[in-house]
């Protein structure tokens, strides 16, 4: 009864997950035609076929890098390098 019951929760723990990671959400973004064959150049020359996961993850990576450079300190620049 137990590891039915485990199973069960399984199940339904991967539910949750799938409903959680669902992208719901749409972002457009225009570029001008230098910007755009830039991009199609990049992409043709590296071979990625996916463009959206492509922006995503390069977006993200982005934000990502940003958040961890300006993270929040208990102390100012000019504080800690006394």
């Amino acid at each position: 009864m137990l590891s039915t019951f485990a199973v069960m929760n399984r199940k339904s723990n991967k539910k949750e997950q799938e409903e959680a990671l669902q992208r719901n959400f749409r972002i457009s973004v225009s570029l001008n035609e230098k910007e755009y064959n830039m991009v199609c150049r990049y992409l043709d020359k590296y071979k990625i076929t996916n463009k959206n996961r492509w922006y995503r993850e390069t977006i993200l990576r982005h934000v990502l890098n940003k958040l961890e450079e300006n993270h929040p300190t208990l102390f100012n620049e000019n504080e800690m390098r006394r």
